[in-house]
């Protein structure tokens, strides 16, 4: 099971990691910032104020080596949040353990390298959709031949359901833009049984709590289907749908935060019941800020009491067979599937995102709840219902800006110190090979062996693939 580590500067995390290995916990996953997340540099003056905010800045190779200083890149499994700049990122995280002497054959880990969604959903986009896809298509190749155990894309509802939409949408357009990936891949020449077992999903664990367990089993049952009858997949593995959770932030109230603990307890479970293989339960203060240490020990103590106390992890699928569930479980697939039927008609995912129609389906979604909230035809516990008279919450965390100098700082010193001549040799080849068809992975590699930083390499890539600009719908 997995928890979140890392907020702040690269340092500040070392110690955090450290605490989750010593005590047994081999998979880690890493946040970082809003300005690494869309290729920007912390001395990028888009980047003021937000350095460090929601995550780890990395700038540079060199941040990268101080993250995971100490860090056994053999001996752990490494999830980053990362999509338009995976290809940086993961090439960076290859460098280091280069540095280490663990070769890339060894690395186990996922990148979140899911782009369609952020198109729809979340907004951390920097290329238009076609050379995103090349982008994805590329990593995809290279891991197969290079970096075997890696998970090379992680297809995310998380976001689709945060963004407003029900249980039936977010298994329909994860799944579809699941499809888009498969294809995409196999267009470009790949089989499909070299690289489907190394795709993963991730979704959210809502409050509905045994729709939930029913969305989780139809998400499954679908994938298989799809993959063997659609792509004409043969090994088993590359049927399995396999799923990280978190549970649903924007289920999480201001109000009466310790509620929060009940409802992440809830939503955990349910995803524990529905079948998933990686966990991440939010803290009871996600509604007002980054989580505080000891918000943090009790979402990892929820996971810990349901995995090691409540027993429900002793048997495969346990609510199978019931009727409820079952009845639940087909409905969900039917409607998700007449919603890939309508994508498909459209011609597939990206097409669909272009013309707005899986944005706008959620915003309808979106607003109906918010409008059942209202009449309280929903009810939010110490929302709608139960509210009490509060004082205003204390000891919130806040990350000091202090963070920003230091980040500020040490990338000056990278890059009066680095070899400058290499890294415009290496951001040229880089720019030349983008002109072509060329996988662009082994440049990028280059490039960050150089102590290119992460938006100098972006901005090379931004001169020949131009910036995407969403439009309004």
């Amino acid at each position: 099971m997995r928890q979140y580590a890392g907020f702040g500067t690269a340092e500040e995390t070392n110690e955090r990691y450290q605490y989750l290995l010593n005590n047994g916990t081999m998979g880690l996953s890493v946040a970082f910032d809003l300005p690494t997340q869309i290729g920007y540099d912390s001395d990028d003056a888009l980047s003021e104020g937000e350095v460090g905010k929601v995550g780890v800045a990395i700038d540079t190779l060199a941040d990268m080596e101080i993250l995971f200083d100490s860090i056994p890149l053999d001996k752990v499994s490494t999830s980053m949040t990362i999509n338009a700049p995976s290809m940086v990122l993961l090439a960076m995280y290859i460098a280091v353990a280069e540095k280490q002497g663990v070769s890339a054959e060894k690395l186990k880990g996922t990148i979140q390298n899911d782009i369609l969604k952020e198109y729809v959903a979340r907004g951390t986009y920097i290329f238009p959709p076609k050379p995103s896809m090349r982008l994805i298509t590329d990593i995809f190749k290279y891991c197969k031949d290079n970096v075997p155990y890696w998970n090379t894309i992680s297809i995310s509802g998380y976001h689709i359901r945060e963004a407003g939409s029900d249980a039936a949408q977010e298994v329909a357009f994860t799944l579809a833009d699941g499809i888009a990936y498969v294809q995409a891949a196999i267009d470009s020449g790949l089989d499909v049984d070299s690289f489907a077992a190394r795709l993963s999903f991730f979704f959210n664990a809502h409050n509905g709590f045994f729709e939930e367990i029913a969305k989780y089993r139809a998400a499954r049952r679908m994938w298989a289907k799809i993959m063997k009858e659609r792509f004409g997949a043969k090994k088993q593995k590359s049927m399995m749908l396999r799923f990280h959770t978190q549970t649903g932030g924007s289920t999480l109230t201001a109000q009466q935060p310790e509620n929060n603990i009940v409802r992440v307890a809830l939503q955990a479970l349910s995803a524990v019941l529905g079948g998933t293989q990686s966990l991440h339960t939010n803290s009871k203060d996600e509604a007002l800020a980054l989580p505080t240490e000891d918000s943090v020990r009790v979402a990892l103590r929820t996971q810990q009491i349901i995995a090691e106390e409540s027993n429900v992890t002793d048997t495969v699928d346990p609510l199978g067979g019931s009727f409820y569930i079952e009845k639940l479980t087909n409905e969900i697939e039917k409607r998700a599937m007449d919603y890939i039927k309508k994508i498909d008609d459209m011609g597939g995912a990206p097409q669909a995102i272009e013309n707005g129609y899986i944005q706008q389906e959620i915003q309808k979604a979106a607003y109906d709840y918010q409008k059942s909230i209202e009449s309280k035809e929903n009810i939010v516990v110490g929302v709608n219902k139960h509210q009490i008279d509060e004082r205003p919450p204390e000891n919130l965390l806040k990350v000091d800006m202090s963070v920003q100098e230091r980040q500020l700082k040490k990338l000056k010193k990278v890059k009066d110190e680095r070899d400058n001549d290499k890294v415009k040799a290496a951001l040229k080849t880089l720019k030349e090979k983008a002109q072509t068809d060329e996988n662009l992975f082994p440049y990028v590699l280059d490039a960050v062996k150089t102590y290119a930083s992460l938006g100098e390499i972006c901005n090379t890539l931004r001169e020949i693939f131009g910036e995407y600009n969403q439009k309004i719908f």
